[in-house]
């Protein structure tokens, strides 16, 4: 054991515990959002009369805390860990590793600020405004030296396929970032964007789908692809469709943006082109799935005893029923039905909460004893509670979206005999008082999980370090 420890890598763990932390911290401050907002369609008055608290300027909040603070802080820890455990050497450069931490916070500060007071580019999921787009692309480029850099000067011969996803997720989010926020400032808080009318939603669609395809997919797929495996104690169950299904989604999810403009100025070509290309999608997406979830084979028995993995293949569970419903949802006559409606918000939860959050919940749990010189989490008992209320949690979410959804695609359609409208919008709207209730009930269900998450990492992490574990981990506290 004293001689494998000393020829460990003196890797740099710093980082990984700063964004582990944070992540935790992030989770319950975004999902917290989340709930006060879902909470204020069914109870106005919990806006208070303050503008800063209406639901216009705390939905933009909650999505920007819950993607990018939540999950981008899940990405970086994991990311940054991934690459050192796989290339077996320290990252490549410790201050850009540092910058890329406080330049990350200092970008979900400057949100917090912003988004409540009104300043917004009005973007979906790119609402910040330019001076801190221009911090967001000072630190993701930094991010990229760092990453490609230790791959460089990696010990190993191979390239994991972990860091496939993370070097394809990095990549692509810049040229996305870049490209969409593209804008002319008129004063230091507002700008207009470079587009106008249907190019400018084309551009803010092939952004905001693949801010979902490369940045909650692509990402999240490298953090499955590298604890599952852990986790389970087993290799990956087929490498070479690990490499197909790679190729295949960064090939196809590009593509995919046009999706989400149905039925508008868009030239129908356009439409039909979002459409295909998000209905072949189904294949990779399910590749990823399938390979994650048969690692298990041999080990299924640890499903029972083991509730960090439940977590990781629950997730994936998610990910296959999201990455189903999508593409279906992208077909135009569904689409008829489901745009606008709830029916896209459940979707989009069933992708966030339960493929997005599960996997990075999983992988944290994974993380905190190894980072912080514990042999297991302080309660596997807490993390059993939590797993519960998380998964009770989302299918009361988007089982209450799915129903309202459908309601009200339904209700808006009616007809008379005489081509008036059968429904008003206030009465769809007074139909789905209930399952905004439902949905609340499921939201705070969710908040409880990660409350008792940070419990449970707060006493992991103050709890005394054993001697044995206290020498195994010597490189990772030097």
């Amino acid at each position: 054991m004293s001689e494998v420890t000393q020829v460990q890598p003196d890797y740099n763990y710093k980082v990984v515990r700063q964004f582990t932390v944070m992540t935790v911290i992030w989770g319950i401050v975004g999902m917290s959002l989340g709930l006060l907002i879902a909470t204020q369609l069914f109870a106005p008055a919990l806006n208070f009369d303050i503008p800063y608290l209406t639901y216009s300027r705390l939905r933009p909040l909650h999505t920007n805390s819950v993607i990018f603070a939540f999950g981008g802080c899940a990405l970086f820890a994991t990311s940054y860990y991934v690459v050192q455990r796989t290339s077996q050497v320290r990252l490549f450069s410790d201050k850009l590793a540092a910058f890329t931490f406080w330049g990350w916070q200092a970008v979900i500060v400057l949100a917090a600020i912003t988004l409540p007071l009104g300043m917004t580019s009005s973007k979906e999921y790119a609402e910040l405004e330019w001076p801190i787009d221009i911090l967001i692309t000072l630190v993701w480029v930094a991010y990229i030296i760092n990453f490609f850099g230790t791959m460089i000067i990696r010990k190993t011969s191979h390239i994991y396929v972990a860091n496939w996803f993370f070097g394809a997720f990095m990549l692509t989010v810049a040229v996305l970032h870049i490209g969409n926020s593209m804008a002319i400032p008129v004063s230091f808080t507002k700008s207009y964007s470079l587009y106008a009318g249907a190019v400018d939603a084309m551009m803010q669609w092939w952004y905001g789908h693949n801010a979902v395809g490369f940045f909650l997919t692509a990402g999240f797929l490298g953090m499955m692809y590298y604890f599952v495996p852990k986790q389970a104690g087993r290799p990956v169950y087929s490498y070479r469709l690990s490499i197909i299904h790679f190729w295949a989604l960064i090939s196809l999810y590009i593509w995919a943006g046009p999706h989400h403009l149905h039925y508008t100025a868009l030239p129908d070509w356009t439409q039909s082109l979002g459409m295909v290309m998000s209905i072949i999608l189904f294949v990779p997406s399910w590749g990823g799935m399938i390979n994650g979830i048969m690692t298990l084979s041999g080990a299924w028995h640890k499903l029972r005893t083991d509730p960090v993995l439940r977590f990781l293949i629950v997730s994936l569970s998610f990910y296959g029923m999201s990455t189903f419903e999508g593409p279906m949802m992208a077909i135009k006559t569904v689409n008829a039905l489901s745009h606008y409606t709830d029916w896209t918000i459940g979707h989009v939860h069933s992708g966030a909460l339960g493929w997005v959050a599960m996997v990075s919940i999983g992988s944290v749990y994974h993380l905190v004893p190894i980072l912080f010189g514990q042999p297991k989490m302080y309660s596997t008992s807490l993390v059993n509670v939590h797993f519960w209320l998380a998964t009770i949690g989302v299918v009361l979410y988007i089982v209450a979206m799915w129903m309202s959804g459908v309601l009200q695609g339904l209700m808006w359609r009616a007809v008379n005999a005489d081509g008036t409208l059968t429904y008003s919008f206030v009465e769809s709207l007074e139909a789905s008082k209930p399952f905004y209730v439902l949905r609340a009930i499921g939201g705070a269900f969710v908040v409880a999980g990660m409350l008792i998450m940070a419990f449970n990492c707060y006493k992991t992490i103050r709890a005394p370090k054993t001697e044995d574990v206290k020498t195994s981990t010597v490189a990772a506290t030097a």
